[in-house]
């Protein structure tokens, strides 16, 4: 199971990316070793996760995504469900 996340930096840009092991992911970015991106950008947390099943569906709705407008991307954040407050209540 991949998940599509979206990860709020400490200079409050957002970035977006892809894993199959949401805490370990959380943790390397943290520690500098995920994401050039991110490494200038610490803390870094989760805003948004979405199940997305096989990596070739996880990797399309990254790019889908990535494309959006950051005022869209806020309004997908804003309108999450359950889902995503289950999942950042275990890690």
């Amino acid at each position: 199971m991949f998940f599509v996340y979206i990860l709020s930096c400490s200079d409050k840009t957002l970035y977006t990316g892809i894993t199959n092991n949401l805490k370990s992911r959380l943790d390397f970015h943290n520690t500098g070793k995920a994401s050039k991106y991110t490494r200038s950008r610490l803390p870094v947390k989760y805003v948004y996760i979405e199940e997305a099943g096989e990596k070739g569906s996880a990797l399309s709705r990254e790019i889908q995504i990535k494309k959006l407008s950051r005022k869209k991307k806020l309004e997908l954040i804003k309108n999450s469900t359950n889902f995503f407050k289950e999942f950042t209540s275990n890690i």
